[in-house]
């Protein structure tokens, strides 16, 4: 019987024929975290003309600074080399195109499951939420003080990335 991850195993198998390990260490070579979107017509290395090992990349649905996110920057900043972050939210993100009810009912609609005990963090206006965002980084008793982070918008139609929230933002605590 086939399996949905068939194409993907497969296609593992064929990488794999003509992988070579590359040696990377697991610190982030260019210092830097993106905390991005998990929208697939986003790459996040290419964006910042970075590669593979360069940078940490953490992404969920709206780029959003969860406690989770948060969690993972400590680790990246104190164990592996992030000197930087970068937040990343992006045009046309369906995140920022609907309220909280409307996610739910269409989730509701196209599988009958009700999801409203789940918070989906809507992004209501991205240039609060981004805001908002860096200061829950910035504001971390568990990151160094004055770290650098910013808040950037990417166009998905030029490839430009617009800073929202610069370093010198007076949002810092």
């Amino acid at each position: 019987m086939a399996s949905p991850f068939d194409d993907v195993l497969q296609a593992n198998q064929a990488f794999a024929s003509s992988y070579a390990d590359p040696q990377l260490p697991g610190r982030a070579a260019r210092g830097l975290a993106i905390v991005t979107c998990m929208d697939s017509r986003i790459d996040p290395l290419a964006m910042v003309g970075l590669r593979r090992g360069d940078a940490k990349i953490l992404r969920n649905a709206g780029a959003r600074v969860t406690d989770d996110v948060l969690r993972t920057l400590v680790l990246a900043v104190h164990l592996l080399g992030v000197e930087r972050i970068m937040i990343v939210a992006h045009t046309d993100c369906r995140m920022a195109m609907q309220t909280e009810e409307k996610l739910h009912a269409a989730i509701l609609a196209s599988s009958g499951l009700d999801t409203r005990s789940i918070e989906f963090r809507i992004v209501e206006d991205q240039y609060a939420v981004l805001t908002r965002d860096v200061q829950r980084v910035r504001s971390s008793p568990y990151l160094p003080p004055e770290f650098p982070v910013i808040g950037c918008r990417y166009d998905l139609a030029t490839g430009l990335l617009d800073v929202l929230v610069s370093e010198s933002d007076t949002t810092r605590p």
